[in-house]
């Protein structure tokens, strides 16, 4: 009888010893924690540099359009500065990544929108001048449907400029694929009616 209460007192010992027992508590806790705080921090990290290059985006496009409408006139030269110019607003982030297109759209007395001209830039990496490329909008599209119902005022110009960029994230730990940014700007000519491109329009 004696043995048995003997066994019983050592074994509630043991089971006060093994509760009491802290000494791998942390290292539980941190092997619970650390995933989670894995994806809340490369989360982070992720959505904060997608948030910081949309904006930059943003910036992008409106200043193309804002050098544009304070042009009289404009040749393959002052097209190039023009983009170089703006895209460099992406930096720290790549350049490379950013294509932007500038267009003058016509409004005319119907309220029907039509592409005038277009040209897109990029800056190719390493390189500190932007290289003007085809865009994909071409005179004499029709762009009603684009733009904003208080801007289709008749007879009138409109200077459209467009950014875009692809993120992709560093690490991908919480953003799994790459996320398209875009973003577009209107204005109007400041100094003149229209802006000619290469003598496009002839007048205005």
């Amino acid at each position: 009888m004696q043995a048995i209460a003997n066994i019983w007192t050592n074994v509630r010992c043991s089971v006060r010893d093994f509760v009491a027992d802290s000494r791998a508590l942390a290292a539980t806790e941190f092997a619970v924690i650390v995933p989670l705080m894995l994806v809340m921090f490369f989360g982070t990290v992720e959505f904060s540099s997608a948030v910081a290059i949309d904006r930059k985006v943003t910036l992008i496009a409106r200043t193309l359009s804002d050098l544009t409408s304070q042009s009289t006139t404009l040749a393959d030269a002052d097209m190039q500065n023009t983009f170089t110019a703006s895209i460099s607003v992406i930096m720290p982030y790549d350049a490379s990544l950013v294509k932007g297109t500038i267009s003058q759209i016509y409004i005319d007395a119907n309220s029907i929108a039509t592409v005038q001209w277009s040209k897109a830039g990029t800056i190719a990496s390493g390189a500190t001048q932007a290289t003007l490329a085809t865009s994909v909008r071409k005179a004499g599209d029709k762009v009603t449907t684009i733009i904003p119902a208080t801007l289709l005022i008749p007879s009138s110009y409109l200077i459209l400029s467009e950014a875009s960029y692809t993120y992709t994230p560093t690490v991908g730990y919480v953003l799994k694929s790459s996320l398209p940014l875009n973003d577009l700007s209107y204005t109007r000519p400041r100094q003149v009616t229209c802006v000619p491109y290469n003598g496009v329009p002839s007048s205005c």
